[in-house]
């Protein structure tokens, strides 16, 4: 760190300077979207993103990105839907088996032992253990840019959802038991989890 300076300060063209990239750490922790969708032949396919989050709540609208253009993406386009389902600690290993680099048209259901539901509103199926599920109509899928407009080969899939599927043992007093269902999140670097600690309320100002 340069003499009186008051934070580490680098730019991401040249480089951190760091052991490992502190991005995904600094932007943490991320909800995991686990992506359920199928293709034009049937086959489904199965993959956690950890880019991945609701972008707004009237209409609800949630996003995933996907670093390459992948058979989540891929489907999506093809079929206008997919799943996103909700990764609690319990499913953790099974969400991480889905990660594998494996061809097109494996069934990452069948390759994690997870048994589907059926969903309402769309063909995809659901994972049925998930504390909960939310069916989407893709809106669009944008293909980032950097600063000098040079596509990336990062896409952005935005999806309304349509259904919502809760399992009624996390719901209390009507409300979704997010300390019951134990949600894991990406907290940056290669291998790094983490689950809920203290939870607090916190009323936004009136005026």
């Amino acid at each position: 760190m340069p003499a009186g300076a008051d934070t580490y300060f680098y730019e991401p063209d040249a480089g951190h300077g760091l052991p490992h990239d502190p991005f995904k750490a600094i932007v943490a922790p991320r909800p995991i979207g686990w992506i359920s969708t199928r293709d034009r032949q049937g086959r489904v396919n199965l993959a956690p993103y950890s880019f991945f989050n609701a972008f707004s709540s009237a209409p609800p609208i949630i996003g995933f990105s996907s670093e390459g253009h992948k058979d989540s993406v891929r489907n999506a386009e093809e079929t206008g839907e997919f799943v996103a389902n909700f990764v609690s600690r319990s499913l953790a290993e099974a969400m991480n088996r889905t990660s594998a680099p494996v061809a097109s048209g494996v069934d990452e259901f069948a390759l994690a032992s997870l048994d589907t539901a059926p969903c309402r509103l769309v063909a995809a199926p659901r994972v049925a253990a998930a504390p909960a599920a939310l069916e989407c109509k893709l809106l669009q899928v944008v293909r980032l840019r950097d600063l000098a407009g040079q596509p990336l080969e990062s896409y952005l899939a935005l999806g309304q959802v349509v259904g919502v599927h809760i399992d009624p043992r996390y719901l209390t007093d009507g409300r979704f038991d997010i300390t019951a269902a134990q949600p894991i999140m990406r907290t940056g670097y290669r291998a790094d989890y983490a689950t809920l600690g203290e939870i607090f309320e916190m009323f936004r100002p009136t005026k």
